[in-house]
């Protein structure tokens, strides 16, 4: 690009050809040619007032430099008085990243009122587009779905950055608009040339219209497995089938027991079921013919959890079967708007909805059938083929072994454990009509009283159905204590930190748990007078704590006792949670493992209170090694097995629209993260296991539960695997499991030589508590508790 001086400006000005904004847009202010219509103000950016730049394209614009530090910011304010624009749905700017990177671009609407509407842009590398932010909360969540389809795209020829925006604004009386970024290490340029207003006219719906294909693909991306047709389909579906026999037959020659255990290593007490033991300071878990097992999960593998709500969103789709259609047995009927953090923002959550990975399962393994025809009485119906599940799910353990998983994870198809060749774990999903407490970061639900009759009803029934046909199931590694609780706040704040408590005592005093956090102080205080001295407060009556809304002091220096007993009452509730758990399971399940409660958020105490009841503790990680998600110094003065409960990487280039939590680069990312992701687990003596979320890749609009759409598969909706991923992670889990046999063997080698005999042939005795042997200490016998 080339930087022009003010003389030059106004020659090329009327020389380039300036693109005429777009109809129904109305210019206020224009950079390039600048009038006193509008005020420009910076904060730490500089912006010359000869400054214009041609692009290839043609286009002339002008430079605006934010500078290195905290918040570098342009803003635009009216020369008087403020913009009506309560006829207008959205901002417009016409904009370009003057680097050969992407940049962050904070848009941020204010109106005089003080209410504001805020943006952040990603803005990419690339020619000019035109930036469009609604005047009213709008977000990909709001079409449905985590995240939206890819930006910038061309609609009826512009180049088009349509922006998520959250907040409040009040159109009649917008008073300023500023550009920021923030804290950019260096100096940063963008170029601008038109802002103004527009109409929001149809630009929502042609951003969002004809997203998927008939196979439930993505249809503004293209990638090597994506499907065309049926025969490329069944034909590559074939070519796998190859490759999996070789795999498998591979497989066959490895030193596994029937369970996937290593029968090369050492040999500890053969219990029958799945449990634990520590040898020579590292974890295990045992297989039931007693031999180390490191478990290779992956989650959530089954046919049916790929629905993807099409109600009122129909506009979306390029082709949804007819009613007479075969594969129009795909449609149901659905509702997801349950109250909770996952919902908030969200549209499209019930209604019609239709299952893509359902239609090509039965385009693979369909049985062929033949609609009747219509006679006086009964008009035709339509064809009713049904999936061989068979089939599917002889597939489905085929790939799972061949790239070398050993275990079928949490909200799995049942007829995977079912069938007797590879281990499985179980959910305990409570749910009654107990009392809940809010800590603030109620995504899934509030906190489940523990202290409430109901929880410890509603926890019987549950572990009663869930163990009901499995109790004797020598296949069944163990059961999850519920899933990603919301044991702390969102923030990183004391009031994060202790929200528990905190929501406790804002409760009602007919909720158990703050007649037992009450009946605590009390017990330790005697009175409102000792407990004002120790928290530094002035509580006139103890009965204004037991009215709702009660809000304690934070927790502070000069009075240590706050802290001191917010801890002790989260403790005390993590202990009556996981030990009414636990006791349930000794009853209904003794031969099986409690696995933990699959942290994603947690407290210290919740994490004891786990590791003292629980047979594992287990962690949903998010991040590009364990070690990034959790304190394992802290970890290792608990003395038990880690359980990595969920991990994924994803990226954007292969149909759906989320990278995940883990986002990467490019779909050959993938492979490496994941290699590096096990090898680090590895060398963490207490990590027995990692699972990887998920099987299937979400749907491109959104799963049912939440409108995710994230592309973390091993396989996509048409049902073939991302091969060059899947060849790595093979790669990986078998390095993985080698390298584990090997320090086994020298760890039961160093077990012998000090003379400490196991009944297999080694000393030291299996069920020692920790540090009572000098190279082997046992773990659990085979009950698991």
């Amino acid at each position: 690009m080339i930087r022009r001086s003010l003389p030059a400006l106004f020659a090329l000005v009327f020389a380039a050809p300036l693109l005429a904004a777009p109809a129904g847009q109305q210019t206020l202010f224009n950079f390039v040619r600048p009038a006193d219509v509008v005020k420009v103000a910076t904060e730490n950016a500089d912006l010359p007032q000869a400054n214009a730049e041609q692009t290839p394209e043609g286009e002339v614009l002008r430079r605006v430099t934010f500078n290195p530090v905290a918040r570098p910011t342009l803003r635009l304010t009216p020369q008087t008085g403020a913009w009506d624009w309560s006829q207008s749905g959205m901002m417009s700017l016409r904009i370009q990243s003057a680097m050969n990177w992407a940049v962050t671009v904070y848009v941020q609407i204010q109106s005089n009122d003080g209410k504001t509407l805020v943006s952040r842009v990603d803005l990419p590398a690339g020619p000019a587009q035109t930036l469009l932010v609604p005047l009213t909360a709008t977000s990909p969540l709001s079409q449905g779905m985590k995240a939206g389809p890819l930006m910038p795209m061309t609609i009826d020829g512009q180049r088009i950055l349509l922006a998520s925006s959250s907040g409040e604004l009040d159109r009649s009386q917008v008073v300023s608009v500023s550009l920021s970024m923030d804290q950019p290490k260096a100096a940063q340029s963008l170029l601008l040339e038109r802002f103004g207003v527009q109409d929001e006219g149809e630009v929502i719906k042609a951003a969002y219209g004809n997203l998927v294909d008939a196979y439930g693909q993505s249809t503004r991306s293209k990638w090597p497995e994506k499907v065309a047709n049926d025969e490329q389909l069944k034909s590559a579906a074939a070519r796998e089938q190859q490759q999996l026999k070789t795999w498998l037959a591979e497989r066959e020659k490895s030193s596994l027991d029937k369970f996937g255990g290593l029968s090369k290593g050492p040999t500890f007490k053969a219990s029958g079921f799945f449990r634990t033991e520590k040898l020579d300071g590292r974890w295990y878990l045992v297989t039931p013919e007693g031999h180390p097992f490191y478990s290779l999960g992956v989650n959530t593998v089954s046919p049916e959890v790929n629905q993807t709500y099409v109600a009122g969103r129909e506009y979306m789709f390029e082709s949804l079967p007819k009613p007479d259609e075969p594969l129009a047995v795909h449609f149901g009927e659905g509702d997801n708007r349950g109250g909770n953090g996952a919902d908030q923002g969200r549209g499209y959550g019930n209604g019609r909805w239709y299952d893509f990975y359902g239609a090509n399962l039965q385009r693979l393994y369909g049985e062929p059938c033949a609609t009747p025809a219509a006679t006086e009485k009964a008009p035709a119906t339509p064809c009713k083929a049904t999936i061989d599940e068979q089939k599917w799910t002889a597939h489905t353990l085929d790939r799972l072994q061949a790239w070398g998983f050993n275990t079928v994870g949490n909200w799995s198809a049942p007829q995977l454990g079912d069938a007797e060749r590879v281990p499985y774990t179980l959910p305990l999903s409570i749910v009654g009509d107990y009392t809940s407490i809010s800590t603030g970061n109620d995504w899934w639900g509030g906190m489940p009283d523990p202290f409430d009759p109901r929880f410890a009803m509603a926890t019987e029934r549950a572990v009663a159905i869930a163990a009901r046909d499995h109790r004797d199931d020598p296949w069944l590694i163990g059961y999850f204590a519920d899933n990603e609780l919301a044991w702390a706040g969102p923030g990183d704040d004391p009031k994060s930190r202790y929200a528990l408590a905190y929501g406790t005592l804002k409760m009602t005093t007919d909720v158990p748990a703050k007649r037992a956090f009450l009946k605590q102080l009390r017990d330790k205080y005697r009175n409102q007078a000792g407990l004002s001295k120790a928290w530094g407060i002035d509580l006139p009556a103890w009965e204004l704590m037991e009215d709702p809304g009660f809000e304690a002091p934070l927790p502070n220096p000069e009075h240590p006792e706050i802290e001191a007993d917010f801890k002790y009452f989260q403790k005390v509730f993590a202990d009556t949670y996981f030990k009414t758990i636990s006791d349930s399971l000794k009853w209904h399940a003794p031969n099986q493992l409690l696995l933990g409660g699959r942290f994603a958020i947690s407290t210290p105490e919740a994490v004891a209170s786990c590791a003292q009841y629980c047979d594992v503790l287990s962690f949903n990680m998010y991040t590009l090694k364990p070690q990034d998600g959790y304190d394992f110094a802290a970890l290792r003065s608990l003395d038990k097995p880690v359980l990595i409960t969920e991990f994924n990487f994803g990226s954007t280039d292969r149909g759906p629209f989320w990278g995940g939590v883990t986002p990467l680069n490019k779909e050959e990312d993938r492979g490496p993260a994941y290699a590096n992701f096990l090898k680090q687990a590895l060398s963490e003596p207490s990590i027995v296991g990692v699972h990887w979320f998920q099987y299937l890749d979400q749907p491109v609009t959104g799963r049912l539960l939440d409108g995710e759409n994230g592309h973390f598969g091993l396989v996509g909706v048409t049902d073939l695997p991302y091969q060059g991923f899947v060849e790595t992670v093979r790669k990986s889990n078998l390095a993985t499991l080698d390298q584990l046999g090997k320090e086994a063997e020298k760890a039961a080698a160093a077990a012998d030589k000090a003379g400490h005999e196991t009944e297999g042939g080694r000393k030291g005795e299996a069920g020692k508590g920790p540090g009572q042997g000098a190279g082997h200490t046992g773990g659990h016998s085979g009950n698991g508790h």
